[in-house]
């Protein structure tokens, strides 16, 4: 089994809010990612997909492929959008790194022509990033 890794990097603002808490209940659990106007990160996106290499041409997946499939689905979407607001795939819930990972695995999974996707990791910031691998 080979792994084979796409990254990208986008801009995007969100703010982390539960319409159902209370003002204060956002604040003490979102603390300040919970600015009344948001903020943005810059996000690394990995995907990774899983697969035996095609002997005819040396690829599990040609990396130009994934890179189109990639831009499509997730980068047009998300690059320089407001995730609570402009983000079909992330409508109805919470623009959190679990949740944009998720997101965005479910926009890949029945893409991939080649191999099989394997995980999505969201690097938040450099220090905070998450990782999903479908549904178990």
């Amino acid at each position: 089994m080979v792994f084979v890794t796409r990254r990208e990097v986008f801009s995007a603002s969100h703010r982390l809010f539960n319409e159902k808490f209370s003002d204060e209940e956002n604040e003490r659990i979102f603390g300040k990612c919970n600015n009344l106007n948001g903020h943005g990160h810059n996000y690394v996106l990995e995907v990774v997909v899983a697969g035996e290499i095609n002997q005819s041409t040396g690829y599990v997946l040609d990396l130009k492929i994934l890179k189109e499939i990639i831009h499509d689905h997730v980068i047009n979407k998300v690059d320089h959008k407001n995730l609570n607001l402009d983000v079909d795939f992330l409508h109805g819930k919470i623009p959190t790194a679990e949740n944009i990972a998720v997101g965005i695995w479910d926009q890949l999974e029945d893409k991939i022509p080649d191999g099989k996707l394997y995980s999505v990791k969201i690097y938040e910031t450099e220090n905070n990033y998450v990782e999903y691998r479908g549904k178990v």
